[in-house]
């Protein structure tokens, strides 16, 4: 009778089938709704605050790679971050920890604009019991408590520039400048161990390679430019630079060429920034220890959820450089 009444057939159903087509609907709803909810809600991800990141400066894009991995290796494990950009000025670094303190974040991770000059408000930091945590640009002073540092090994980097050089001169050796950033400490580190590698080279070298200046650059373009210029200058016999950064280094190549000397003195920089990578490829720079943001941000926030459970770190975890030449960026995927 149902198939019938359901072909369309001139039948009517009787009340308890009429009665069942009703209710089947209704069962089936009540049924969903009670499977509904007896599942597990999804789990949430648990608040674990927020992390205060105050950078040296976000104008070089190395800076800006380390805040934007900090945030969203963050974001994967619960926290909100708060990236800041210094200026390269101790007073404004200064008012935006003390903000950090007000808003009680879980974390502060510095790259301080100047290591010594940075003390007080690392210790106001420490009094209000918040772990501070310094990356590239460590804070080794007497006084103040860093939990860890996440760095590039600088020294090591130094050392490698130094091979670079050493092979882009050759036999002849010859007359290097450096170009510096001496308010931070990771440059310090950088130069300290370029000049050291070159000493050993002319402890029993023919040819001496031989630093005749250090120069501000200010890890920019128009002061590495300025920089290289004077340098120029001063020394027209003059082999070599090693500058500090790849803008430092892009501004010395734009001098060099204004000068006319791009042929003669050849440039090592450091970091491995994409405009440096391009300009290895091209011949404009020789070589860099290239360094690693990404695996900077990973590693801090890997640190702050360790510190957070109880865990002794070490004082400082250094991520060694890797010497990139023309032969790298001519298999670099990323390059032109």
């Amino acid at each position: 009778m149902i198939a019938d009444w359901a072909c369309g057939k001139d039948h009517v159903p009787s009340k308890s089938v009429a009665m069942r087509l009703f209710l089947l609907p209704l069962i089936t709803l009540l049924a969903l709704s009670f499977s509904a909810c007896n599942e597990e809600p999804e789990p949430e991800t648990k608040s674990r605050g927020l992390i205060g990141v105050s950078l040296l400066t976000l104008d070089n894009p190395f800076f800006k790679v380390i805040g934007d991995r900090i945030t969203s290796e963050g974001a994967k494990l619960g926290y909100e971050t708060i990236v800041v950009s210094g200026d390269k000025d101790v007073a404004k670094q200064s008012n935006q920890i003390k903000d950090f303190i007000v808003k009680k974040v879980a974390a502060i991770v510095l790259s301080p604009c100047d290591s010594k000059s940075i003390i007080p408000v690392i210790q106001e930091a420490n009094a209000a019991g918040i772990p501070v945590f310094t990356v590239d640009i460590p804070c080794n002073e007497p006084g103040v408590k860093i939990v860890t540092q996440v760095a590039t090994d600088n020294f090591g980097g130094g050392r490698e520039a130094a091979k670079a050089m050493i092979e882009a001169l050759g036999e002849a050796g010859g007359k290097v400048a450096v170009l510096h950033l001496k308010q931070a400490e990771s440059c310090i580190l950088r130069v300290k161990g370029f000049t050291e590698a070159i000493n050993e080279h002319n402890a029993t070298a023919a040819a001496k390679v031989e630093i005749v200046a250090e120069l501000e650059s200010g890890g920019a373009k128009d002061l590495g430019y300025k920089a290289a210029e004077d340098a120029v200058q001063t020394h027209p016999d003059l082999r070599g630079i090693f500058a500090i950064n790849d803008p430092a280094a892009l501004g010395a190549r734009a001098a060099l060429e204004k000068a006319g000397k791009a042929e003669q003195i050849v440039i090592v920089g450091f970091d491995g920034q994409p405009e440096g990578k391009q300009a290895i490829k091209e011949g404009k720079i020789y070589a860099d220890p290239i360094q690693f943001p990404e695996k900077m941000g990973v590693q801090i926030v890997d640190a702050i959820v360790r510190h957070s459970k109880g865990e002794t770190l070490p004082s400082q975890m250094l991520i060694p450089t890797s010497l990139y030449r023309k032969a790298d960026a001519e298999k670099d995927p990323d390059l032109k």
